[in-house]
Order: structure tokens, then C-alpha cells, then sequence
């Protein structure tokens, strides 16, 4: 073999080592920038928090306006009662269950007469209503039944409701206020009012057996929330 043949071998071994290098070289460089590639993203997120809703009637607190004032009670005669405020405070809707407890230290209960008229509003009615509440009360007890006949005077944003309560067991003393979850009028929404006024009646025929005697009565208001099979507990 002569040098010329000698050199074209070595310098094309070269070539082939060359371009074998440069093509190692651009390979890496290929792999390595796979993994530098960048993609536009985006992303978002929601978050959210559940808080146990309030079922409170007047803020959690006992009535402080007495049922009845302190008077002398005779046969025949119709005692009044105060107007006592019932108010949704919490930030539920409820039905409410109203009983009202009496009790007379001798005698009988059979001789007393209960009633009640009650409007349930969001704005504080004015005096007038509440006079003309008295009045229809007061044609309850002689014998009117339907007491919105004598209340076309209230606003239409008022609901009123009354009538002459009787008791199932006359020992007991316990009487239910409308009839629970089945008056509708007794469901309030947040921030609406019920202001009842309870009235009692003497029979005539009361003897001297009730001279003295003292009439006690209380008021229980329970609420429950307003969905199917909740309970008065």
C-alpha cells in the first residue's frame, strides 16, 4: 500500500469518526432539550364553607311582658291579656307551637273561657290594628266566628288569626295555640313577629266556690325548623 492510499484511508476514518461524534453530539443536545420545552397553562380553584343556620325566637330570652296584669276577676267578666311578642330572630324559617298552661288553686278550670287573637307582620302595625284585634277578640267571645270579617282595616301585610280555644282534657290544663305544623300561620320567616294577646272568660254561672280563687296561666312557645319530619324538641 502506498502513502497516497495509507492517507486517503486514515483521513476518511477520521471523517467517519467526526461525523459520528458530531452526530453523538447533536443527539444529546436533542434529549436534553426534550425536557425543556414549555406549555401554557392555567388554573383555577373554588373553595366553599357550610355554618349551621340559627333557630332562635326573641333572641334566645324569656318574655318579660307579664300574660295578664293583677286584677279582681268575677263571673261574667272578660279579662284581657297583655299583647306578648313572638319574633324570628334566628336566620331560619319556623313553625311554631304556642301552649299555654293554666291552673286555678280550687274550683274547676271547666268555668274559664280561653281565647286568643293574634297578627303576624314584618312592620310594626300602628295602634289601630291592635284595637281592632281587641274588638274582633272581644265578638269572638259572643259568638262571631269568623274574626277576619272585623278586620278589614289592617294592611293586606298583616295575617291575622283567632279564635275560642277549647282543652281535650280539662285536668290538665294544657291548650295548643292554633294547631302546630298544621296552621300555616304559625311558620315565620327571619325577621317576622307574632304579637298575641290571650283573653279569659269567667263563666256566669261561677259560684262562690271561685270567690278568692287564683287563676294562674303560662305560655310555652317551642319553634322547629320548617322541613319535613322535623320535631318540637
Amino acid at each position: 500500500m502506498n502513502m497516497s492510499s495509507e492517507n486517503k484511508r486514515i483521513r476518511k476514518s477520521g471523517l467517519k469518526k467526526a461525523l459520528l461524534a458530531t452526530s453523538l453530539s447533536g443527539a444529546l443536545i436533542v434529549s436534553a432539550g426534550m425536557g425543556t420545552y414549555s406549555w401554557f397553562t392555567s388554573e383555577t380553584n373554588a373553595h366553599g364553607e357550610l355554618k349551621g343556620g340559627m333557630l332562635e325566637l326573641n333572641n334566645g330570652t324569656d318574655i318579660e311582658q307579664p300574660l295578664f296584669d293583677e286584677k279582681q276577676f268575677s263571673p261574667s267578666q272578660l279579662q284581657y291579656g297583655s299583647w306578648v311578642s313572638l319574633s324570628n330572630t334566628g336566620d331560619l324559617d319556623a313553625h311554631l307551637k304556642a301552649i299555654y298552661n293554666h291552673s286555678i288553686d280550687k274550683a274547676s278550670l271547666d268555668a274559664y273561657e280561653v281565647g286568643y287573637m293574634a297578627m303576624k307582620y314584618t312592620v310594626k302595625p300602628d295602634q289601630d290594628a291592635y284595637k281592632d284585634s281587641k274588638i274582633a277578640l272581644d265578638n269572638l267571645f259572643n259568638g262571631v266566628t269568623n274574626e277576619r270579617s272585623v278586620m278589614k282595616s289592617l294592611p293586606n301585610d298583616i295575617e291575622v288569626s283567632g279564635k275560642i280555644v277549647t282543652q281535650k282534657d280539662a285536668d290538665s290544663g294544657e291548650i295548643v295555640l292554633g294547631e302546630g305544623s298544621e296552621d300555616s300561620f304559625w311558620e315565620v320567616e327571619e325577621g317576622q313577629y307574632i304579637d298575641l294577646m290571650i283573653a279569659v272568660k269567667l263563666d256566669e254561672s261561677a259560684g262562690n266556690d271561685y270567690q278568692g280563687a287564683r287563676y294562674n296561666a303560662s305560655l310555652n312557645v317551642i319553634a322547629k325548623q320548617t322541613d319535613d319530619g322535623a320535631k318540637y324538641e
